[in-house]
């Protein structure tokens, strides 16, 4: 009953212990905030002055009070930390069998895309009872990627990926916002995430328009020509991708980056900000030329790539 009072509806597999996170703070706080106005108003008035020449007592204090108003609050901040610490790590981690979505936020707008391609705007269908992963990015200002039913909120940046995941755990269609300013319509910037059972999901991804998939990885690697240089080859001026992410891959100053999703994403776009040792820096950039959903197409494709035999 509280929660429809005060609180969205809970719809996602972690909304519960948020929920319960979130009380037991909101009612220490107002425990503690009634207990002292109550202390206040109470000794006022128990210890006022009643004559003009009245002095005070002189008061020497209690050990054991002060043990105590020290040993208590402590207790309670650690058990508020190590909850919160549960919660957070859980919030954090998505589960093995969780299913990678991808998400680009834009002036004003959500573009989202599903594992065989399908793309929407500012709607995003999935199956109920299915771990999502999304994978976030921006094309241009900071946004935010907020269902408060399912009580998750990620940061979208330019220029790298962040992950949130859910499980929804029932059916309907939930708001989706973006919870940080980011421009004049930033307000319309909003859409929905439609939870539909498992069978009903397999029909509308069956029946998706055609012109919401976007094309192959494999065209979209031949589109831009990088088959030209990342090769298999003896003819290779670019380091080859097969079994390439999740690798350390050393650089021409002497460091080591990761080449994870964000690695990736750096070297489509700013090509010249990390060099593979042994290659030279001829890589355009396409920063304007290849949208973000081509971007994430190509990462996926890369990633496809990690088993891979190694030649």
């Amino acid at each position: 009953m509280w929660q429809r009072l005060f609180m969205p509806p809970d719809a996602s597999s972690v909304a519960r212990d948020v929920d319960l996170l979130y009380v037991f703070l909101v009612g220490v706080s107002v425990f503690f905030s009634l207990l002292i106005a109550f202390l206040l108003i109470y000794f006022a008035v128990r210890y006022r002055r009643r004559t003009s020449d009245a002095v005070g007592v002189p008061i020497h204090g209690s050990t054991h009070l002060e043990i105590a108003w020290s040993v208590i609050p402590l207790l309670i901040a650690l058990g508020a930390f190590f909850w919160g610490a549960k919660v957070f790590f859980r919030i954090s981690r998505p589960p093995a069998n969780a299913v990678e979505y991808y998400g680009v936020g834009k002036q004003w707008m959500w573009k989202f895309q599903h594992p065989d391609g399908t793309r929407e705007i500012n709607n995003l269908h999935v199956p109920v009872g299915q771990p999502i992963k999304m994978t976030l990015t921006s094309e241009d200002v900071i946004h935010d990627f907020y269902v408060p039913a399912f009580r998750v909120k990620m940061d979208v940046l330019p220029g790298r990926y962040t992950t949130a995941w859910f499980e929804a755990t029932k059916t309907g269609a939930f708001h989706l916002f973006c919870a940080e300013y980011c421009g004049t319509e930033h307000a319309r910037m909003g859409g929905w995430v439609i939870v539909l059972e498992p069978h009903e999901y397999e029909e509308w991804l069956a029946g998706a328009r055609g012109e919401t998939r976007l094309g192959s990885a494999e065209e979209i690697f031949e589109r831009y020509a990088c088959n030209s240089c990342h090769r298999d080859d003896t003819s290779a001026r670019a380091p080859k991708l097969a079994g390439l992410f999740g690798r350390d891959v050393r650089l021409v100053d002497g460091g080591t980056a990761q080449a994870d999703e964000n690695y990736l994403l750096e070297s489509i776009f700013d090509p010249n900000a990390k060099i593979v040792e042994g290659y030279k820096p001829i890589m355009p950039t396409f920063r304007g030329q290849m949208s973000q959903e081509e971007a994430l197409a190509l990462v996926r494709y890369i990633r496809g790539l990690e088993d891979s035999p190694q030649e």
